[in-house]
This record gives structure tokens, sequence and C-alpha cells, in this order.
């Protein structure tokens, strides 16, 4: 493999963004492009039998499987991966997303093709997210339903910037009502994004706990597994209650207090 050349023929034909380094018989191009948690996403150039191909390596399929505390995918996730490559015109081999540069084939047109099917089957963590904390919610709304408690679910509220952010339940009890964030992950490092957008959440919406009609804030961790630091905890304590799903009975009495 003649790397220089191929370096410049990805320079030439993606720009500046990308950065080729070779490493042996191996060119590493680093792209833009990231994963959901902040890591660049790089793709790899290997040369056989003189066959160029393009490959991430298997990196998205262990950074995918970091994300979720199942060691298999499941049946609809490996479907939406098979969708995704073909509609790149990618192959998923052994973990591998890759793509063989055919002749007249331009190198840049390939690193683009495999660097989509990358960023999509990463998105498919979204997936995972949205799964667990719909489990939650539902444990949540029965549990509500159970102490014979008025809610409404997934309210959406406009804050002081103007953004609308969508709130897991608006329970009203006799003394008073409060909104409820749901966070929950079954991974630590998503742990922290989800804490800073539940606390962005409640800072644009303070001018809700003012007011004889003031609401309180509760912040309900999903404490059966064990992803949550003190300072996770501590940050949220700030502008709202937090309460721990594993003492439901503590979240109703916050729930009915004045």
């Amino acid at each position: 493999m003649n790397a220089p050349p191929l370096c410049r023929d990805i320079k030439a034909g993606l720009g500046a963004l990308f950065d080729c380094a070779e490493k042996g018989d191996i060119l590493r191009v680093r792209t833009p492009f990231l994963y959901p948690d902040g890591d660049v996403i790089d793709l790899f150039c290997k040369q056989e039998d003189d066959v160029l191909t393009v490959s991430d390596f298997g990196e998205t399929s262990r950074w995918l499987r970091m994300q979720t505390v199942s060691a298999r995918r499941s049946a609809k996730q490996q479907a939406l991966i098979l969708d995704i490559c073909v509609n790149h015109g990618v192959e998923f081999y052994k973990g591998m997303l890759q793509a063989r540069v055919r002749p007249g084939e331009d190198l840049s047109a390939v690193v683009i093709r495999v660097a989509q099917a990358t960023l999509r089957v990463a998105d498919l963590w979204f997936t995972f997210r949205t799964r667990s904390v719909q489990s939650t919610s539902d444990e949540v709304s029965d549990f509500l339903l159970e102490q014979g408690m008025s809610f409404e679910r997934d309210e959406k509220l406009v804050g002081r910037s103007g953004r609308s952010w969508t709130v897991d339940f608006h329970v009203r009890t006799p003394a008073r009502s409060s909104l409820v964030y749901v966070l929950t992950t079954g991974n630590r490092s998503a742990a922290r994004r989800i804490v800073e957008h539940v606390l962005a959440g409640w800072y644009d919406l303070n001018y809700l706990v003012a007011g004889p009609e003031a609401l309180r804030f509760i912040s309900l961790f999903d404490d059966t597994v064990d992803v949550w630091s003190d300072e996770d905890f501590s940050l949220l304590a700030e502008l709202s209650t937090t309460a721990r799903w594993s003492k439901p009975d503590e979240f109703a009495k916050e729930l009915r207090a004045a």
C-alpha cells in the first residue's frame, strides 16, 4: 500500500478535516465525526491481494456493546444494523463495518459511505436509552396509579430560553403538584450526560417554582443499576428534590408533601 498517495486522495476528496496516519501496513483515517459520547470515529484502510478495504475494525460494535448491560444484540438491533449497511453499501462482517474500494471507485466516496454507516449504527444507542427510559417510566406510571395519584405523562413545557422540555411526569396531589424527571441508564458514561440534561431542564423551567401554585421539581434516579455517583445526586439536589426508585415509598411521600 502506498500511503502518501492514498492520503492525498482522501484530502483532495474530503478536505483537511480528515487526517491520515500510516500505522505499519494500515492507514488510519481520523474523521471529523464523533460517537454520541464524543469519541472520535476512526476508519482504517488495508490492502490485501491488491484489494483496498475501508473498515472501522469493529470499533463501532465494541462501542455500542459498552453502552448497554446486555451482552448480545437483539434480533431487532441486528436487523437495524443490516438495514443501515444495505442503505450505505457497507458489509457487516465479524462485527466490522467495511467496504471494498472497487476499480475506478473514488476512495473518498468509500470512506464517506463507511463513516455514514458508522454514525447510523452508533446512533442505535439512543434506541437502547429510549427503551430503558420507557420501561422505568412505565413502572413509575403503574406505581402512581396504585397510589391513586393523578398525573400526566410526557408534558411539554417551555423554559425561559424558549426551548421546549418534555418532562416525564406532572403529578397532582391535594397538597401540591410536582414535575418529575426519571433518570435511568445502564451505562455509567451516559449517566453524567443525562444528569446534565435534566439539570439544564430544571434551570430553564425554574420560573415554575414560584407563586401560589408553585411546582415542586423531583429528580427520580433509577438506582437499580449502580451507575450514579454522589456528585450526580448533588448536582440535581441544587435545583430539585432527589429521590431513588429503590425507595418508592419515600418518592410517594415527597409527592404528597406540602
